[in-house]
């Protein structure tokens, strides 16, 4: 005698082929006609939708704002850190002749580091505005 398992595995199996062998029946053609009126009625743009949008742009802002700042946080970061080599390549090492390529990198990092924090401050002030109700 075979497993009863493997007959209700086959058994399964026939089912599945039957079902997805079988089509739908068709809708008449008044229904469907009248789901396709429905269908392409056009649906007006409400306040919900502004609201939704203005909600998901706000959400939006906010995370590019959090990366700004953790961007922020690392170039002050990176600032210290050239400062402090700096000071180690010049006094303790007096390895002179880098330390004008180490200046250079310091005065880069520095700007960056205005240049981002004066960005924040903008970009910041348009996420309080995007929060206000217009």
């Amino acid at each position: 005698m075979s497993d009863p398992r493997n007959v209700a595995h086959q058994k399964k199996v026939t089912q599945e082929k039957h079902h997805q062998n079988t089509k739908p029946a068709a809708k008449p053609r008044a229904e469907k006609r009248q789901n396709q009126s429905v269908e392409l009625a056009p649906t007006a743009p409400g306040a919900e939708n502004a609201k939704q949008a203005q909600a998901a742009d706000l959400e939006k802002s906010l995370a590019v704002l959090a990366k700004l700042k953790d961007l922020e946080f690392h170039a002050r970061a990176n600032v210290e850190t050239l400062a402090q080599l700096s000071l180690t390549i010049e006094e303790e090492l007096k390895q002179r002749e880098f330390a004008e390529t180490i200046g250079a990198i310091y005065s880069a990092e520095e700007a960056f580091h205005s240049k981002i924090a004066a960005f924040i401050e903008t970009y910041q002030a348009k996420c309080e505005g995007i929060q206000k109700p217009a």
